[in-house]
């Protein structure tokens, strides 16, 4: 089997746990603290949730899987594929909380899934560099920074669903760079453990992560999940396969008729993601008395 079906599995397989990760660290999230805490409390206290570690360990897993399929695929393929996690995170939820999927949900779904792999296929993407330039990440890191800066700061100057919408662009963003540090990381780790100690990419991958994932709690939480699940669902991919492209030269190999269809295809994806979030997040936000009516399962 080629490398790039094996990516291509292992890409599905860690978008399954990520699936199962985001149901369960959604539900977290909800019902860890009804107060209103900063983002480095309501860390701590997810620490003590059980329901926290559980999707954690899930979301522990993706990352293993999708590391190793980067050894193998390009950013832009294995981040294609993470956007499929949805779409195992809503017949899980479903299943959860006792209800059934709607006919727009299921099209949605089927949508999405026909466009992901119209990207994989003629797109045809392929692996670049491992490792870029310090230079390129100076760069990198003089956009983001200061980005990540308004976006935080915004999410204290607004409230509700800017709120939430920034704290998971926020998130997102930093979590797509750590995506893209993760295949420098694992190439240099096949070097040896005294190569990898030497490598700059690994101390800005151990700061980035938990940044990443205490915004993604926060945002959470913050106003209506409706507000943070498309933009934590499409803007992480889409930002990981940018930097693929520009920082490592990946390569997506389209001719002059496919960039059009990549294009079409890139957006059913955008607006099939936002579409199924926002319902599984209206889902999510039901009143509890709605999530205890007969036929649905109360959250515990």
């Amino acid at each position: 089997m080629a490398n790039v079906e094996v990516a291509t599995l292992l890409s599905l397989g860690s978008a399954l746990s990520a699936g199962v990760s985001y149901v369960v660290l959604q539900r977290s999230a909800r019902q860890v603290t009804s107060d209103d805490v900063g983002h480095l409390t309501l860390l701590q206290l997810s620490l003590r949730d059980a329901q926290w570690w559980v999707g954690s360990m899930a979301a522990l897993i993706s990352f293993v899987l999708q590391a190793i399929a980067l050894t193998m695929g390009s950013v832009v393929l294995v981040q294609s594929l993470q956007v499929t996690a949805l779409l195992f995170a809503l017949p899980i939820d479903a299943r959860m909380s006792r209800h059934r999927l709607t006919r727009w949900e299921w099209l949605w779904a089927v949508l999405l899934a026909g466009a992901v792999a119209v990207i994989v296929v003629a797109g045809d993407p392929t692996a670049g560099h491992s490792r870029a330039p310090l230079s390129a990440w100076a760069v990198v890191a003089a956009a983001m920074v200061p980005a990540l800066v308004l976006c935080v700061v915004g999410a204290r100057v607004f409230s509700g669903a800017k709120s939430a919408a920034l704290l998971a662009l926020g998130s997102a963003a930093t979590l797509a760079v750590f995506t893209v540090l993760t295949k420098a990381v694992v190439w240099e780790l096949g070097k040896g453990f005294a190569t990898l100690i030497r490598t700059p990419e690994l101390y800005a991958w151990l700061l980035i992560l938990p940044i990443g994932l205490m915004l993604q709690q926060s945002s959470l939480r913050a106003g209506t999940l409706t507000a943070s699940l498309p933009t934590l669902t499409v803007a992480r991919p889409l930002i990981a396969s940018v930097l693929g492209v520009t920082v490592l030269g990946e390569v997506v190999h389209a001719g002059e008729g496919q960039v059009v269809t990549l294009v079409i295809a890139v957006a059913v994806v955008a607006v099939a993601t936002v579409a199924l979030a926002r319902d599984e997040a209206a889902m999510m936000d039901a009143p509890t008395a709605d999530m205890d009516a007969p036929g649905r399962l109360a959250v515990p």
